[in-house]
C-alpha cells in the first residue's frame, strides 16, 4: 500500500540515532575544514593549483549535500521511485539482476571517480590525494547504501564489536577527508 509522497517514502528525518547526528555533524566538521582550507588559499597562506582548488570546492559542497541528505533522507525517494517504475514497467520480478549488475558497477565507478579526481591533482601534496581516496570511498558506500538492497543493508549492518560497519565506512571516509583538508591546511605550497 503506497500512502507516502512517493510510494511508500514521506520526507522525515532518516536516522534520529545518535549514530546518525554523529555523522551528520562530522559531515559539518568535514566541509567547515574544507572551506577553512579554501579560505586560507584566499588569504595567501596555502597555495593550490587551479585543479586542486576546484576538488577542495567540490568536497565542500559535497559534505554540506550529504550532510544534507543524511538526516531528510532523500535517497530513499529515488530508490522508492526505482521501485514504483520497476512495478509499472514489469520488471521488478527481475529486480535482482539489476541489483547486482549495480553492485558490481559500483567499486568500477569509486575508482573511476578515484582515478579522475587523482589525475587533476596527481602533483598535489599527499593530503590532497588522501582526501580524493577518501571522497572515493565515502562516494561508493553512499551509493551502495542508497541502493538499499536488503542483502547490501544486512552487510553494512554488521558489527565491528560495538560499531556497525556502516560507520565504520561513512564516518572513516569522514575522517580522512577531514583529517586531509586540516593536513593541506599545514603545507604552504
Amino acid at each position: 500500500m503506497n500512502e507516502g509522497w512517493m510510494g511508500n517514502w514521506s520526507p522525515g528525518i532518516g536516522d534520529p540515532t545518535v549514530g546518525g547526528w554523529v555523522t551528520v555533524a562530522l559531515y559539518a566538521l568535514v566541509a567547515w575544514a574544507c572551506h577553512r582550507m579554501l579560505r586560507r588559499e584566499r588569504l595567501q597562506q596555502v597555495v593550490l593549483s587551479g585543479n586542486e582548488r576546484l576538488i577542495w570546492r567540490v568536497l565542500m559542497v559535497g559534505m554540506i549535500a550529504l550532510g544534507i541528505n543524511k538526516q531528510l533522507d532523500l535517497q530513499s525517494a529515488f530508490t522508492e521511485m526505482a521501485r514504483v517504475l520497476a512495478y509499472e514497467q514489469g520488471w521488478y520480478d527481475n529486480r535482482r539482476q539489476y541489483q547486482q549488475a549495480f553492485i558490481a558497477a559500483m567499486p568500477v565507478a569509486g575508482l573511476t571517480a578515484l582515478t579522475a579526481m587523482m589525475v587533476l591533482v596527481w602533483h598535489a601534496p599527499a593530503p590532497t590525494l588522501w582526501a580524493c581516496a577518501g571522497a572515493a570511498g565515502l562516494l561508493v558506500f553512499v551509493v551502495v547504501r542508497a541502493a538499499s538492497f536488503h542483502h547490501v543493508d544486512e552487510i553494512l549492518d554488521w558489527r565491528l564489536g560495538l560499531v556497525p560497519l556502516n560507520w565504520v565506512l561513512e564516518m572513516g571516509s569522514l575522517m580522512v577527508i577531514g583529517w586531509s583538508a586540516i593536513k593541506r591546511i599545514q603545507i604552504r605550497t
